[in-house]
């Protein structure tokens, strides 16, 4: 029983070692450290800023149409300014927040998921059923994805569950051609050639072996398509494709605002402003899980705390 508590322990204390340097490699790069700062506050926005700002996304009040910024007189709430119809700009960014993440949060695990089950059996198997999946993955990038979209949504009604689908069905080619990259290339490496010898089952190898070394490229890959496929959204949003009121956007902020860019322009300003930092700090971040998880370049982080 000592053993097993010691045991127990001692994986933990590895663990907590493991988060501790994730943490200080963090540190040491400045701009994913802020990124990653920033992301975190998006989400904390997301999930307590419509319950802190209760109704006042869509509470009417005609008499503050188009309030300019930093006016303090009608309340905090108002410190962004309101829209044509009297409503908060910062509650409309809370509850817009959790509206885009939820979208773009759903639509890269769907695309992530799928890509990777199809490039998994592409890479492996290979052969016919591989050939027929790449070049059913290639059919689908024949088209471009914002168009793709707005002939779906067009033909079907602009719902958020419609939005979700059609943004990762055509993300899901991404992940299948990267993830089967990855999979030639893992499945020559010794380690992979040795269980096979030592007669592992495919499922054992394909899931113990390749899959956990080929998930390093697809994470980083999904943190960089997050920021992709927010701006897709955003982009139908504002043709007016994608997700509708009530519901709350910041593409569909920005939509709502570009009559008003000559006379009342924060109310394009302020979600533009999130979307790029979002989508900046997306980027950011995943520059830097992608020297982390190499291991020829972690060094270079490394290198910079000990200096």
């Amino acid at each position: 029983m000592t053993d097993v508590a010691h045991a127990g322990m001692g994986d933990a204390r590895a663990a907590l070692s493991r988060t501790a340097d994730v943490f200080l490699m963090l540190w040491r790069d400045k701009f994913a450290f802020v990124s990653a700062a920033f992301l975190l506050f998006v989400i904390y926005v997301a999930i307590f800023g419509p319950s802190i700002l209760p109704d006042g996304a869509l509470t009417m009040n005609l008499r503050a149409r188009n309030a300019p910024p930093f006016d303090l007189e009608r309340g905090w709430v108002y410190i962004l300014g309101a829209d044509n119809l009297g409503r908060s700009l910062l509650a409309r960014l809370a509850v817009g927040a959790r509206y885009t993440l939820l979208i773009a949060g759903s639509a890269v695990l769907i695309a992530l998921v799928i890509g990777t089950f199809f490039g998994l059996i592409a890479g492996y198997r290979g052969g016919r059923i591989g050939t027929i999946i790449l070049q059913l993955a290639d059919i689908v990038m024949s088209f471009p994805s914002l168009l793709l979209a707005l002939i779906v949504l067009f033909v079907l009604s602009p719902q958020v569950s419609n939005v979700v689908l059609v943004l990762a069905f055509s993300r899901v080619p991404v992940y299948l051609r990267t993830c089967r990259a990855e999979v030639l290339e893992i499945r020559e490496r010794q380690f992979v050639v040795a269980a096979k010898a030592l007669g592992a089952s495919h499922a054992r190898m394909v899931f113990l072996h390749i899959l956990p070394n080929a998930l390093p490229t697809l994470m980083t890959l999904a943190t960089l398509e997050f920021a992709a496929v927010m701006l897709s959204e955003s982009s139908l949003s504002f043709l007016g494709l994608g997700v509708q009121a009530p519901a709350v956007t910041w593409g569909l902020m920005v939509s709502d605002g570009r009559g008003y860019l000559a006379t009342a322009w924060w109310l394009s300003f302020w979600p533009g402003v999130a979307i790029s930092l979002t989508a900046i700090s997306a980027n950011l971040l995943a520059n830097w899980l992608r020297t982390v998880l190499d291991p020829g370049q972690r060094w270079r982080l490394e290198k910079r705390g000990e200096s």
